[in-house]
C-alpha cells in the first residue's frame, strides 16, 4: 500500500478531505498553512519525517470563468508559480527567460488521470500566487498569460517545489468555491465546494 500525504491550507479543508478519505487507505493529512512559503516549510518538515509515495495539495480555489463551474473539482496536469519573475509594467517575464530556474512543475499523467474520470472533474494548469487576484483585468492577463490555466491557489507551487526537492510525484486538487476576479464574497460557495472537496476525496488510494 503506498503512503500518500496531503497538504491542506486551513482547518476546514483538512477536515472535508479527512471526511472523504476510505477507510484502510493510508494518508497522513497536515496542514500548510496559507502561502507558497509556509506550505513549501511545513510540506518539507513531513516529507523528512518518512518516505511518501504521493503528495496533494488539496483545498479550495478560484476558477477561471471560461473554463469552469463553482463546485467542480480541477486537477493540475502543471503547478504553475504565477508571479515568479518580473514585472516591466509592459509586460511579465517568468523567471525562466531571466534565467534563474522554473516556475512550473509537471504532474504525472497517470495520477491525474484516476480524477479525471469522475463527473465535473477538470484538468489543467493551476497557477499559485501569493496575492489573489483581485480584478477581472488581472484575471484576463492570466488567461491570457497561461492559456490551459483553469484555477488559481496560494499554496499549490510551495507544496510542489518541497515534493520535487524530496523526489516525490505531487498534484493539486481543488474545489472551485468563487471565480477569480473581482472579489465577491457575497457569490462565493465555499461551504458546497467543501462538500465537492469531500467527494473527491475517495479516488485517493
Amino acid at each position: 500500500m503506498r503512503k500518500i500525504l496531503i497538504m491542506t491550507a486551513v482547518d476546514a479543508e483538512r477536515e472535508a478531505v479527512k471526511a472523504g478519505i476510505h477507510e484502510g487507505v493510508d494518508v497522513t493529512v497536515e496542514l500548510a498553512g496559507v502561502g507558497p512559503a509556509q506550505a513549501a516549510a511545513r510540506t518539507a518538515i513531513q516529507l523528512a519525517k518518512q518516505n511518501y509515495d504521493l503528495v496533494i495539495n488539496a483545498g479550495i480555489a478560484g476558477g477561471f470563468r471560461e473554463k469552469v463551474q463553482l463546485e467542480d473539482i480541477v486537477v493540475s496536469t502543471t503547478i504553475q508559480a504565477a508571479d515568479l519573475g518580473a514585472d516591466t509594467g509592459e509586460q511579465f517575464i517568468p523567471v525562466e527567460e531571466l534565467g534563474f530556474g522554473s516556475s512550473s512543475i509537471e504532474c504525472l499523467e497517470n495520477e491525474v488521470d484516476r480524477f479525471a474520470e469522475l463527473e465535473n472533474v477538470f484538468t489543467g494548469r493551476i497557477i499559485t500566487k501569493s496575492t489573489v487576484t483581485g480584478t477581472d483585468e488581472e484575471a484576463k492577463r492570466l488567461q491570457v498569460r497561461y492559456d490551459d490555466a483553469v484555477a488559481e491557489g496560494m499554496e499549490g507551487f510551495g507544496v510542489a517545489t518541497a515534493a520535487k526537492e524530496f523526489g516525490v510525484p505531487v498534484l493539486e486538487v481543488r474545489a472551485i468555491s468563487n471565480y477569480i476576479g473581482k472579489r465577491e464574497r457575497e457569490k462565493w460557495k465555499i461551504k458546497e465546494a467543501l462538500v465537492s472537496l469531500k467527494q473527491v476525496m475517495e479516488v485517493v488510494r
